[in-house]
């Protein structure tokens, strides 16, 4: 039994099918299918049941696949070390980030990430936090970005920044007119949220617990321009972070943005990796590239982008 063969069966785990397996590691079904066997032999276990339409890992076959995945994964930290020591700031980082930071976020900070290591080559996945997490544990993302706070003993959080939101209203609202409120005022309100699986729902749902503010129901939104869009036909009112307003993201003319007067809700963000992993010291280092954002750009005050008609109107009554 070998790496290979190891990889083969995490595959096959993976994919639950021989040809798909194969596929992934770029050999034929039969051969891929041997070695399977092969390793059945040499342990003396059946692990996979071979049906006609799919391939299902016994019990032992799945606690065997998983500690083959653990083993690729001290293998590739050896090679880690072994890179990093020729050079700690070249090389590969595998980071994932979730949808509702990643594009707002990344124009800040890739070209400072490009600018501070030159030599490093950076592969983004943007997923859901919960498929993150699987990444990270299964070997597959070196670190992630996520949302604080995480329940994870076997992972690092190294914290980077406060992110605040404020209120995204439709122009023709009553509150297009002011450029303020208080964090209660929402108590009174109904908010577009977006679905179930991304954390900024998790947070925007905390928000209204503590405000007495409700989701308005019948709508939830998949994306967070959704959720712009939405609030620019004056179907309702929402949270969006702080970044997702700021350039190079385009103003939305009809809608209007308001601050919070006293204290601003928030999501605190976090670089993620494994407490096992060889390349902690360097991960801390790219994370204080990524958290050393301009100030202007966490103000929790948003910027204008242009006046609604109700706020025109109500400066020539003043």
């Amino acid at each position: 039994m070998n790496l290979r063969d190891l990889r083969y069966l995490v595959a096959l785990s993976e994919h639950k099918h021989f040809g798909r397996a194969a596929d992934a590691c770029f050999v034929s079904q039969p051969t891929l299918s041997t070695q399977i066997k092969k390793i059945e032999d040499e342990l003396g276990v059946t692990l996979v049941e071979r049906t006609p339409r799919r391939v299902l890992l016994t019990e032992v076959g799945v606690e065997i696949a998983l500690r083959a995945r653990e083993i690729l994964n001290e293998v590739e930290q050896i090679r880690s070390i072994a890179r990093r020591t020729r050079d700690p700031e070249s090389g590969t980082v595998r980071l994932g980030i979730f949808p509702t930071l990643a594009p707002y976020l990344l124009p800040h900070v890739v070209p400072r990430l490009r600018a501070r290591f030159p030599k490093l080559e950076l592969l983004l996945t943007e997923e859901k936090t919960e498929v993150l997490l699987r990444m990270l544990r299964e070997g597959k993302l070196d670190a992630a970005i996520m949302a604080l706070p995480l329940h994870e003993d076997s992972l690092h959080a190294e914290f980077l920044f406060e992110e605040p939101f404020v209120l995204a209203v439709p122009g023709q609202h009553a509150l297009a007119t002011r450029t303020q409120l208080k964090l209660d005022e929402l108590g009174t309100l109904d908010l577009l949220l977006l679905a179930e699986g991304h954390c900024l729902r998790d947070q925007a749902l905390e928000v209204c617990h503590s405000t007495g503010a409700a989701e308005r129901s019948g709508f939830r939104a998949t994306s967070l321009e959704t959720l712009r869009q939405m609030v620019a036909a004056n179907v309702g009112i929402t949270l969006l972070p702080i970044l997702a307003v700021r350039p190079p993201v385009a103003c939305a003319p009809d809608v209007h943005l308001l601050g919070f007067s006293d204290r601003a809700p928030s999501r605190r963000l976090a670089m993620v990796w494994r407490k096992s992993t060889a390349m902690g010291p360097f991960l801390k280092r790219l994370g204080e590239v990524i958290k050393d954002l301009p100030p202007a750009l966490l103000d929790p005050q948003p910027t204008a982008c242009r006046e609604t008609a109700p706020a025109r109107a109500a400066k020539r009554k003043a």
